[in-house]
């Protein structure tokens, strides 16, 4: 998990173990609107993110009322 001064600084950091965070960072993925613009296939694509952290990430955007992209693959 990420520490509590990093996961203040970064919404997207707060719920998610190190192997997603990681995930997310390597793909350039630093804040929940750029989360938001991917779609859950293309999250769930990364190597690092499994079911928990799709469903923590899920979460984590419909709390800020966003959700993951419809269909769009990149």
């Amino acid at each position: 998990m990420a520490s509590k001064k990093t996961a203040a600084a970064n919404p997207l950091y707060a719920g998610p173990a190190k192997p997603a965070q990681r995930a997310l960072a390597q793909a350039g993925i630093k804040s929940l609107a750029q989360l938001a613009s991917k779609s859950e296939a293309e999250i769930a694509a990364l190597h690092g993110l499994g079911p928990n952290a799709i469903a923590t990430l899920k979460r984590t955007l419909t709390a800020i009322g966003l959700s993951f992209a419809r269909g769009r693959l990149r």
